[in-house]
């Protein structure tokens, strides 16, 4: 699996008006702590649906969309996050510890 990089506010939309499952992961390329759990995620990763979109966010780089997805999806802003969007939808948000390959894959029907 690989990370669809998550860089233009209009993807937001895209997202918003796909179906089926979309993880979004807000990751913070200064804190180790979102290093780690980005590291974990991805050793993880081949518990998900190999369909499953995957976009990653360099919050440092894109501030504007992370405040666009806590908006969006009626979320409140965390790093690191994990964001589960099923057909426009946030079913399912986690942050720092509680993120979880595993955990995600278990709500993807």
């Amino acid at each position: 699996m690989n990370w669809k990089p998550l860089e233009k506010i209009e993807q937001l939309q895209e997202i918003k008006s796909a179906e089926g499952y979309h993880i979004l992961f807000k990751h913070s390329t200064r804190c180790s702590i979102s290093m780690m759990v980005k590291k974990r995620f991805e050793l993880e990763w081949e518990a998900l649906p190999p369909d499953t979109s995957l976009y990653f966010l360099d919050l440092l780089n894109h501030r504007d969309i992370s405040s666009g997805i806590a908006t969006l999806f009626s979320v409140q802003h965390e790093s690191p996050q994990l964001l589960l969007i099923k057909d426009g939808e946030c079913i399912y948000n986690a942050s720092h510890g509680e993120i979880s390959a595993e955990t995600t894959a278990a709500l993807i029907e």
